[in-house]
C-alpha cells in the first residue's frame, strides 16, 4: 500500500473530506489529491512533497516519520523540476552563439573607441595647426606695419639734431629770464629770541624795482608793512587762492609778520628768503627787511 492510500484511508476513517484537511493544513486540495494518487510530480517540488505528507499525516492523526520512511525522494522528480530544467537547456542552447559571432560582436566596441579616438586626436592636431598659422600671419603683418610705421613717421637725424638744439636754446633763454640777478641776496643782521622772535635782515638788490611774492603751501596769516606805516597785505593766504605780487619799490624796509612759516616762502625780486631761525621750530616769526640797492 503506497502513502497516498494509507493518507487518504486514514482520512475517511476520521470522517474528514478534502476540504477539511486543506482548512487544517492550508495545502491546496489538489496538491492533496495528488499525494493521495501518489502523483508527486504535480507537486511544486521534493521538499514540499516531503512537507505535504508530514502535515496531511497530522491532519489524520498518523506518526509523519513512519509514514515519511518509505517516502523514496529519489525515485520523485516533480514536473516543475523537469520543467525548469528543460527551460535551462532551450535557453541556453538559444543564447549560445557561434564563435565567429561572438568574436566580431565582442571586439566592435573596441573598434569604436579606436576610431573616436583618433577622430578626436586628428581634429584637435588640426586645429592647433591652424592656431600656428594665424599667429605667424597676425606677428608678419605686425612687424610690415612697424617698418611702414618707422619708415613714414621717422624724421631725419640731421632735423631732429636740428629741433632739439633750437628746444635747448629756448630752454636756456627761459631759465635765464626766470633766475634772479646774481647781484641781489639776503644778508642776516640779527637774529631774534622769544616765542615770536623779530629778526632782521639786509636785501642788495640792482635794478629800479622791487616785488614780493610768496609761495603758499598751508593757510598762513601775513602782515606786510613799510616803513612808512602803509600797510600792503594784512590777510591769511590759502594754497587755492592765487598769489599776491607786492611792489615796495618806494620804501627803505619793509615788515613782515608771518603767522605760520613752515606754509610760506618770502621771495624778493624772486629770491627766496631763508628765515633766520628754523620756520619746524619758530613758527610765528617777524622779520625787518632793509632794502638796499646796489649801484
Amino acid at each position: 500500500m503506497g502513502i497516498g492510500e494509507i493518507l487518504k484511508e486514514s482520512r475517511v476513517e476520521n470522517n474528514l473530506s478534502l476540504d477539511d484537511i486543506q482548512e487544517i493544513t492550508k495545502i491546496q486540495k489538489r496538491y492533496l489529491v495528488a499525494i493521495e494518487n501518489d502523483d508527486y510530480h504535480a507537486l511544486p517540488g521534493r521538499f514540499y512533497a516531503r512537507a505535504f505528507i508530514k502535515e496531511y499525516a497530522q491532519a489524520v492523526g498518523l506518526d509523519p516519520n513512519e509514514l515519511l520512511q518509505e517516502f523514496d525522494e529519489g525515485k520523485i522528480q516533480t514536473e516543475e523540476e523537469q520543467t525548469v530544467q528543460y527551460t535551462r537547456m532551450e535557453r541556453s542552447r538559444r543564447t549560445r552563439p557561434s564563435k565567429g559571432g561572438t568574436s566580431i560582436f565582442s571586439l566592435l566596441p573596441s573598434v569604436i573607441v579606436i576610431i573616436l579616438v583618433i577622430g578626436i586626436i586628428f581634429v584637435a592636431w588640426t586645429l592647433y595647426q591652424k592656431t600656428l598659422l594665424n599667429s605667424d600671419d597676425k606677428v608678419e603683418d605686425h612687424q610690415e606695419n612697424d617698418e611702414i610705421i618707422r619708415s613714414v613717421d621717422e624724421p631725419d637725424a640731421e632735423d631732429g639734431a636740428d629741433e632739439e638744439d633750437q628746444v635747448n636754446q629756448e630752454n636756456d633763454k627761459d631759465t635765464e629770464n626766470e633766475q634772479p640777478n646774481d647781484s641781489s641776496s639776503f644778508t642776516v643782521v640779527e637774529t631774534g629770541t622769544g616765542n615770536s622772535p623779530v629778526s632782521e635782515l639786509d636785501f642788495t638788490y640792482s635794478g629800479e624795482q622791487v616785488e614780493v611774492t610768496f609761495d603758499v603751501t598751508d593757510s598762513v596769516y601775513v602782515d606786510v608793512k613799510g616803513a612808512s606805516d602803509t600797510t600792503y597785505l594784512a590777510v591769511t593766504l590759502d594754497p587755492s587762492v592765487e598769489g599776491e605780487t607786492i611792489d615796495v619799490s618806494n620804501e627803505e624796509r619793509i615788515f613782515f609778520n608771518i603767522g605760520n612759516t613752515t606754509g610760506l616762502t618770502i621771495n624778493i625780486n624772486g629770491v627766496p628768503l631763508e628765515y633766520p631761525i628754523d620756520a619746524q621750530e619758530k613758527v610765528h616769526q617777524k622779520l625787518w627787511i632793509n632794502l638796499k640797492h646796489n649801484e
